[in-house]
């Protein structure tokens, strides 16, 4: 008799069980079966592509490719984010080929350009909807005529993130890469090795670094020191508020870490990156922008 009340229990239970399949619940979680199975086999959309379709550039004048070709002239054509030199094989034609990055990349960056200037140059990007935006700005708030004249560090935050507010305002999923400052410190060094280019620097370029580049007193060497761990301070800061966009990467000092020469320096100013220069700097862009992981 248990045996018989067992089987008739069993038999109960199958026949529950399927009604409940046919009427769509899950005895686990009370959702749809269907949907459970969406859920399984769905793939997670990343927060990052590696490969986006579209691309524009703000920043400053070696966004603008300033003194690579001629004497105080842009020459966007080899930008290291948008350009179109096949010496140069920017970051935009890394990732949308020469034909793409024609149709798909634009460079609202602006010679001379300070990061208070940067919530602008958004404005106008966002106009494109692009995919990724590609910033490097920075310098030319160290590079000032005193260290004294410099960008504080809170403004240069909050200038920053009001740059990026603009964007994510109206965008709110755009991937955006961020170059460190470069190493201003390293270029005073390797620039006055070459009497011309010291002579350049005296009509005004970089004072606050490039100032009597000669000299090597106490001085001297506080002020290249102030102006140094200010640079240092504003990658800190990009570090920091990029880290809270996950869609932001930083270049994790990349570019202020590269051991760049007097090859890679215009030798019409011996202070913008020249050809070479402006590839490596699209090299260390799309090494970030692709990498698996930030």
């Amino acid at each position: 008799m248990r045996k018989r009340s067992h089987r008739l229990r069993a038999a109960h239970a199958v026949a529950a069980a399927a009604v409940l399949t046919v009427a769509g619940c899950s005895t686990a979680g009370g959702g749809a079966a269907g949907d459970t199975g969406a859920r399984a086999s769905a793939k997670p959309t990343p927060e990052w592509d590696t490969s986006p379709e579209s691309i524009v550039a703000v920043g400053d004048s070696i966004t603008r490719g300033f003194d690579a070709c001629a004497v105080l002239t842009d020459c966007p054509e080899v930008s290291w984010a948008t350009g179109s030199d096949a010496a140069v094989d920017s970051l935009a034609v890394r990732l949308l080929g020469a034909g793409g990055a024609a149709q798909h990349s634009w460079n609202h960056a602006v010679t001379g350009a300070r990061m208070r200037d940067l919530k602008a140059q958004m404005d106008k990007a966002v106009v494109h909807r692009p995919e990724l935006v590609a910033i490097m700005a920075g310098a030319n708030d160290a590079c000032r005529a005193s260290t004294a004249e410099m960008t504080s560090v809170a403004d240069f935050r909050g200038q920053f993130q009001d740059a990026l507010k603009t964007l994510r305002q109206t965008l709110p999923k755009t991937q955006v890469y961020v170059s460190s400052v470069p190493n201003l410190k390293r270029l005073w060094s390797e620039g006055r090795t070459n009497a011309l280019g010291k002579q350049i620097w005296k009509l005004g370029i970089c004072p606050s670094m490039l100032g009597d580049a000669d000299a090597l007193d106490g001085a001297a060497t506080a002020r290249r020191e102030t102006v140094q761990a200010r640079v240092v301070a504003y990658n800190k800061v990009l570090a920091d508020v990029c880290a809270k966009d996950r869609r932001c990467r930083f270049d994790h000092d990349a570019v202020f870490d590269y051991r760049f020469g007097t090859q890679q320096l215009s030798h019409w100013d011996w202070f913008h990156p020249s050809r070479n220069g402006q590839a490596r700097l699209a090299e260390i862009a799309y090494r970030t922008v692709t990498a698996a992981t930030p």
